[in-house]
């Protein structure tokens, strides 16, 4: 046999090409159909707690992913908060950067203590199953309400057993897991036993559980006879099933997973020794490995591990008629995570009350920033059920309830139960029999570019057919922008890659004549939408009791009651400081000088600011502004082409605007740099754009205000209608500086469980990125959990205790 390699992005196909050819390759070629035309996303929603009580800010960071790398296919996240009766309580759209979105979501006072639900979602999920939609309980403690939440440890527990590669012949030994699954909690400690029907009194094998999911066992069974397995857990309650019946004929498949190879042998019973046979493997929907099989042997076959990423493999086995014969996942070196580590240098930690305590991340150039966040470790982790990595590798693409996931990812795991766990599963994200028929999902929802509106404009009760629309922006405290649209033969126009929040004020004129109130209307419909949900919402673990009076509230609750009344102390205070005090940065005044200086339509989610008023004021040095540009931002080409400047992005041609409006590259050498305020470089398509998708270098000149300059007029002509659009939903700021100022310290007492949040720690190129948080009054360690990506997708996570 020859073996040929071709690597593909990530992972690789591994050939083994036999003396002969399938007359059929419908599998194939329809997962080559799935997985160019429907990839499916996932979401991993990090909270900034695990319980909460009932009137605190709930904060998260929403991950989502294409496979094993951050999304590109979705801007937008949706989430919302229901009841266990299904009802919605609250609902919220956030930006997606590069596949990360962060946002709050603040809990009514009044909600009842139970578990409630966040579902997490994008629209283009929505064409997909919802079971795939992150749907995540919450415990939320009200010491006031009348029924109290206790863990339903009395609930009965069931057990399944499932044969390696489904199948069970005659002689053959034959791996086996056993998994449980309950409405409450499944047992941690169990053991099981096999026997003979007829003979129930002799154990033939014996073995422990490994965990709260599975545990497994080997023998090897004989034609004619039948078998029982028998659960027993430390209660002395038992289950017995029975096994599958024994096959006269077949193949079994037998895969061991090692750090260097997946291994698998095809052991085989009364078969035709002409048939032939293929084995396909996946990874994420897309083949990475081939082989066809002439004969059946003990011959062991392995796939290089080398060339592969962690993750689910899935080996399925086809006859010649292309009939499943055997299907086996398996996770890649379970052994060798492939995690980044943070290199933490210069830790100051106190205990004092109060105090100040810091580390910092040292540079690397490959991550612009971080997700950081800091907790008294005396507080329940929320990663500890399931984490990023397990929803990256396991639960994301498998729907089948799992107990504690992330212990098949963190340093003390058990590689033999996550093996045992994968021998009771399907792979979920696509079945073989339903698109080798041709049946494929219908695509209904199309990806979005942040926040779209429809617009419709009549012109005397008439559609204004490819006419010039002025769209005039009125900006808080920025004055006046202005945008050109036009409208197609029907008056219709759209706006996309619209990046804001809260809500935005604009009029609207046509472009040739004198503007009146009445000739005109313009309609707006949003393009985008939260999705119903379609299915049910998963199983607790909690039931309600009636509280009694002498119940005590658990300790991690009464602090949080504590820490939410402090907090609304705390706020009063920051509201007098801010009265007199305005403390401002210089990310803030980026933020800020951006805002003045670009419109809505001129902004989207992936954009790189240069501010040139308040930093880099060394660029007057450069000859002009794509001289300064040049390495400063990845991806961004610039070459000089017959004396004229060009620039690219990705190999694709961007375009340029002075002030907003579209200029050619060669006028660009001629804007003085001591004239420019601010650049932006934006990447992906943008409301601005007049197409093409490679980008824009944006120049913003000084202006009133920056130079001296006569400023903006800021009022609207009165005989202009306004229009009001919606934006993205404002995250409520996570005050981290606490005791910045030291009045803030004559608060009562201080039960914080989250002592930092920072979902979007830059990573300054050169410079160790600093952490700095402020202790409550008692904690004695510290639980950083630190997240980040790298300019080629791989994951650095970082999740220990400080102490």
């Amino acid at each position: 046999m020859n073996i040929c390699l071709s690597q593909k992005p990530l992972i690789a196909l591994s050939l083994i090409v036999a003396p002969f050819y399938f007359s059929q390759n419908k599998a194939e070629e329809a997962l080559k159909k799935f997985e160019e035309n429907y990839p499916q996303e996932k979401i991993h929603l990090l909270l900034s707690k695990k319980n909460y009580v009932a009137g605190e800010n709930l904060w998260f960071t929403s991950f989502v992913f294409d496979g094993y790398s951050p999304s590109t296919i979705s801007t937008n996240v949706f989430v919302e908060l229901y009841d266990q009766n299904k009802k919605q309580i609250s609902k919220k759209i956030y930006p997606l950067i590069n596949g990360k979105g962060s946002g709050s979501i603040s809990l009514p006072a009044d909600l009842k203590e139970d578990v409630y639900y966040i579902r997490a979602y994008t629209t283009w999920m929505g064409n997909f199953s919802d079971d795939f939609n992150e749907i995540l309980p919450i415990t939320i403690y009200n010491p006031s309400s009348s029924e109290k939440l206790v863990k339903n440890t009395s609930a009965p527990w069931s057990a399944a057993v499932f044969p390696e590669s489904g199948t069970f012949i005659d002689g053959i030994n034959t791996k086996f897991s056993v998994r449980l699954q309950s409405k409450g909690e499944t047992p941690t400690n169990w053991t099981g036993f096999i026997t003979e029907m007829q003979n129930p009194q002799t154990k033939l094998v014996t073995f422990k559980g490994f965990d709260q999911n599975t545990g497994s066992f080997s023998f090897t069974p004989v034609a004619g006879k039948k078998y029982q397995l028998t659960v027993e857990d430390e209660k002395g309650i038992k289950q017995t099933i029975n096994l599958p019946d024994v096959a006269a004929s077949g193949i079994n498949l037998q895969v061991k997973s090692e750090s260097d190879a997946i291994k698998f042998v095809f052991k085989s019973k009364n078969i035709d020794q002409k048939a032939k046979y293929k084995i396909l493997g996946t990874i994420n929907n897309q083949m990475v490995y081939k082989a066809n099989v002439s004969q059946i042997s003990d011959k062991v076959y392995t796939i290089p591990t080398s060339q592969l990423v962690n993750g689910i493999l899935n080996l399925t086995v086809f006859d010649e008629s292309e009939n499943i014969i055997a299907q086996r996942l398996c996770f890649v070196q379970p052994q060798v995570l492939k995690l980044k580590q943070p290199s933490l240098k210069g830790t100051s930690l106190s205990l004092t009350p109060r105090d100040s305590n810091s580390f910092n991340i040292e540079n690397n150039p490959a991550i612009s920033s971080y997700l950081v966040s800091v907790t008294d470790n005396k507080s329940e982790n929320p990663e500890d059920d399931n984490s990023l990595p397990s929803t990256l590798w396991l639960t994301g693409d498998l729907t089948s309830k799992i107990y504690y996931p992330a212990q098949y990812f963190d340093e003390n795991r058990n590689t033999d139960a996550l093996d045992a766990l994968l021998i009771s599963e399907k792979w979920s994200r696509f079945n073989w029999q339903t698109i080798m028929s041709g049946t494929f999902p219908v695509i209904k929802y199309k990806p979005e570019s942040y926040l779209s509106y429809k617009g419709k404009a009549t012109k005397l009760g008439k559609p204004a057919s490819e006419e010039e629309i002025n769209l005039i922006f009125k900006m808080p405290d920025q004055g006046i922008k202005y945008n050109l649209i036009k409208t197609d033969k029907e008056g219709m126009f759209t706006l996309s890659g619209l990046v804001f929040e809260d809500s935005m004020a604009f009029s609207y004129q046509l472009n040739h004549e004198k503007a009146n109130k009445n000739s005109v209307q313009v309609y707006f419909q949003p393009d985008f939408s939260f999705l119903p949900l379609r299915g049910n919402l998963p199983s607790t673990n909690y039931t309600l009791t009636k509280r009694q009076s002498t119940d005590q509230i658990p300790r991690e609750i009464e602090r949080a009651v504590s820490n939410k009344s402090s907090q609304t102390d705390l706020r009063e205070k920051e509201t007098l400081i801010e009265e007199v005090k305005i403390k401002a940065q210089k990310k803030d005044l980026t933020k800020k000088l951006n805002n003045e200086l670009s419109s809505p339509l001129f902004r989207n989610g992936n954009e790189t600011v240069f501010d040139f008023v308040n930093e880099n004021l060394n660029a007057q040095a450069s000859m002009n502004i794509l001289q300064y540009l040049q390495g400063r931002v990845a991806g961004l080409q610039i070459q000089m082409q017959n004396g004229i400047y060009t620039a690219t992005n990705r190999g694709g041609a961007v375009e340029f605007f002075l002030d907003e409006m579209r200029i050619d590259a060669s006028q660009i050498s001629t804007i003085p740099v001591s004239t420019i305020a601010m650049v932006k470089v934006i990447k992906g398509n943008f409301a601005g754009s007049f197409g093409g998708g490679n980008g824009a270098i944006a120049i913003y000149t000084r202006r009133g205000g920056i130079t001296g300059s006569a400023a903006i007029d800021t009022t609207l002509p009165s005989n202009l209608k306004e229009v009001k659009l919606n934006g993205y939903d404002k995250e409520i700021p996570f005050k981290n500086g606490i005791y910045d100022e030291e009045s803030a310290k004559s608060i009562p007492q201080d039960k914080r469980s989250i002592l930092y949040w920072n979902p979007y720690l830059e990573s300054k190129s050169g410079e160790p990125t600093i952490v700095q948080w402020y202790n409550n009054d008692d904690a004695k360690n510290f639980r950083v959990m630190i997240i980040g990506f790298d300019e080629n997708n791989d994951l650095l996570y970082y999740n220990d205790v400080l102490k």
